[in-house]
């Protein structure tokens, strides 16, 4: 078990085997789930994506613009390994 120390501020520093084994790196986000019994469960945070930030992860990055009838004909394609 590990004990961390709680400053006056109510701060607390996690020992860097504690973060590896939460699989945490600098500058990510904990979860913390409050149990009725007192107790915690802390987890890194994931972010969980939407099509919008996808969308705007991919724009400009795109060499060639498609028709609709060209996307239509990709996505009937199911993108299964066709070019």
């Amino acid at each position: 078990m590990t004990t961390l120390t709680v400053t006056a501020r109510g701060q607390v520093t996690f020992r860097k085997d504690v973060l590896q084994h939460l699989g945490i790196k600098p500058g990510e986000r904990i979860e913390l789930d409050l149990l009725p019994d007192g107790r915690g469960v802390l987890k890194a945070a994931r972010r969980t994506g939407t099509i919008a930030g996808f969308v705007g992860l991919l724009a400009g990055r795109a060499k060639k613009v498609a028709s609709i009838e060209e996307i239509n004909a990709a996505t009937a394609q199911g993108w299964a390994g066709r070019e």
